[in-house]
């Protein structure tokens, strides 16, 4: 059986296969790993598997690790969230206004509603 880790080297993505006695490594910056993920998922489709994940690949929520959730603006005035969440790295979002509307007017109905609505619709 095949082996393959994903790990970060400082800015760069190192992405490692061992099969049996051989072992490769690539290192790659964030640009040729979203040229990777793009062209992977495009494969995916053409073989007619689901590139958004059957069984094997159901997201997984992840608790907010950080002490703080930063919001702001970018340099070109486009809002940003800026926080930790599981054992991921700290990242940043930056949203265009619609989106950052949605979340903001999604997130003050669910805080407005009842907690026992919100329980049984799933705590979401």
């Amino acid at each position: 059986m095949a082996g393959i880790s994903v790990t970060l080297e400082g800015d760069n993505i190192q992405l490692a296969f061992q099969k049996g006695e051989q072992s490769t490594a690539v290192v790659m910056d964030p640009h040729a790993a979203r040229s990777l993920v793009r062209a992977l998922s495009q494969l995916l489709i053409a073989i007619g598997e689901n590139a958004e994940g059957g069984e094997e690949d159901q997201e997984e929520l992840v608790e907010v690790t950080s002490q703080t959730i930063d919001v702001g603006m970018d340099e070109h005035g486009m809002a940003v969230v800026a926080l930790q969440a599981g054992l991921m790295p700290p990242f940043m979002l930056r949203l265009k206004d619609d989106e950052a509307r949605h979340i903001a007017t999604s997130l003050l109905e669910i805080l407005n509603s009842p907690r026992d609505v919100r329980t049984s619709h799933g705590d979401h």
